[in-house]
């Protein structure tokens, strides 16, 4: 079995379009959703900067994103409904578990 894949992307909002963008995401989300190999996603507000978000979406593998979701109608969609809010436009990363997290191993435990 492969092991899941992560998407991070930082987006920054255009001051002033926060309520515009959050609103044409709650619309964009079932578009993602309903991409083959999603495992789900979630968008969190950056407390710092409130324009800044953070987009973390589960894939089961690298190419259900490169190649299933981005070359997909729905992209089309997805670009336009969220893509003029951004400013930069996003760098998109992907990640893979390395299995590494969680609470260390008891003293005197199995590693």
């Amino acid at each position: 079995m492969t092991t899941p894949i992560l998407e991070l992307a930082l987006l920054d909002v255009r001051a002033g379009e926060e309520a515009a963008f959050e609103t044409a995401f709650a619309r964009a989300r079932r578009l993602i959703a309903a991409s083959p190999g999603h495992l789900g996603h979630e968008l969190q507000r950056c407390i710092e900067q409130p324009g800044r978000y953070l987009l973390l979406v589960r894939w089961r593998k690298l190419s259900d994103h490169t190649e299933g979701f981005r070359g997909s109608a729905a992209y089309q969609e997805w670009r336009r409904l969220l893509h003029h809010f951004y400013d930069p436009f996003p760098e998109v990363f992907h990640f893979r578990d390395t299995g590494l997290g969680g609470p260390p191993p008891e003293p005197g435990g199995a590693a």
